[in-house]
């Protein structure tokens, strides 16, 4: 095995036991490379420590503190999670620019006789890797949109859908997000932009580009993280299977989908106080009543009626996308949502 690995892709990241971000904690939770375990050198504390006497203008002193933390450190490593590692272990070890913190890793690891293997560039190598599959090829993919106003369970679908064997991309899933003003999780943070697109990457990277992909209809962002320009031209322009539920049925869908959300009085404020203003104090005012009071079911209706599918009709009279088929349920309940998989997975077989 080489010393050092130059061209990055997912293939030849299979080839190592194990792959080591020895970047600080704070680095490694922006982003990492995809099954990436973190195993610092510095800590948070250490390398803001290391850094402020480096700019004071004492180098010397700071390589000093920096190596003898280092040292500790990669000693700790070694007891700790790589003890049981035998010896014909093989990782790749990475920092941010492939410098000193990963090939001081590096070198211990390649003292004890593991098959350590420096990746060249560091993690500035993988961004590069990303950003030229997400932003600058084309995908190589045949998207199909699942479509329909907001509640018509899409992302419970897909994921049934998946269960036939049909090849799904959950967006929302790799964003953390469900894609509307109620969508944010409660007590997670949405990735980073960067871990999005790793994560992005990484899912795209197993699916056949011989067979087509359902992915849910989204805007080009799900909460706050932005959809690659690759995949977001694709979605531009591929077919749509559309789903039609009543309003009432997709109320009592989202309030039951939407628990966590309705139980969080927090939650519904947030989510309220980022509808646009042009509702008035009057209807804002009432929609906060209705979760005070605990009439979600009424909310959800008003929301539908009031925000959600006006959007949603104006945005559906300028898609010239072509629609494959419209399915329609009476009910968003798993018997519902069962037979609109199986015939969303019938459509797909059809077109094999």
């Amino acid at each position: 095995m080489a010393d050092s690995l130059d061209v990055i892709d997912l293939n030849a990241l299979r080839a190592f036991d194990d792959i080591i971000d020895v970047r600080s904690p704070a680095e490694f939770a922006i982003d990492h490379v995809p099954g990436a375990i973190n195993l610092p050198v510095l800590s948070n504390a250490q390398r803001a420590e290391v850094g402020t006497i480096y700019v004071q203008g004492s180098r010397f002193h700071a390589r000093k503190i920096g190596a003898a933390h280092v040292a500790r450190n990669i000693a700790h490593h070694l007891e700790t999670t790589l003890a049981d590692r035998p010896g014909g272990y093989a990782p790749l070890v990475y920092c941010w620019r492939g410098g000193q913190r990963s090939g001081s890793m590096a070198t211990v690891l390649r003292q004890v006789g593991w098959r350590t293997t420096l990746m060249t560039g560091g993690y500035k190598t993988w961004r590069r890797y990303v950003t030229d599959r997400l932003y600058d090829q084309p995908l190589g993919l045949e998207l199909v949109l699942l479509d329909g106003n907001t509640g018509s369970a899409k992302t419970e679908i897909l994921g049934r859908v998946a269960k036939r064997g049909v090849q799904v991309l959950d967006l929302e899933g790799l964003a953390g997000h469900r894609g509307s003003v109620f969508g944010a999780m409660p007590g997670l943070d949405q990735p980073s932009q960067k871990m999005f697109e790793s994560r992005l990457l990484q899912a795209l990277a197993i699916l056949d580009p011989a067979r087509p992909v359902l992915v849910e209809a989204e805007s080009s962002k799900i909460g706050d993280r932005m959809v690659p320009p690759a995949l977001w031209q694709v979605m531009q322009t591929a077919p749509r299977i559309v789903l039609e539920v009543d309003a009432a049925e997709r109320a009592r869908y989202l309030v039951a989908a939407y628990g966590e959300v309705v139980r969080d009085p927090v939650s519904i404020e947030r989510a309220l106080s980022r509808l646009p203003a042009l509702y008035g104090h009057k209807t804002l005012a009432a929609w906060r009543e209705m979760a005070r009071v605990g009439a979600f079911e009424a909310l959800a209706e008003a929301l539908i009626e009031t925000h959600y599918d006006p959007a949603y009709g104006r945005s559906s009279r300028q898609d010239t996308r072509p629609c494959l088929a419209s399915l329609s349920t009476a009910a968003l309940n798993e018997d519902g949502q069962e037979r609109l998989a199986d015939q969303i997975a019938a459509l797909f077989a059809s077109n094999r």
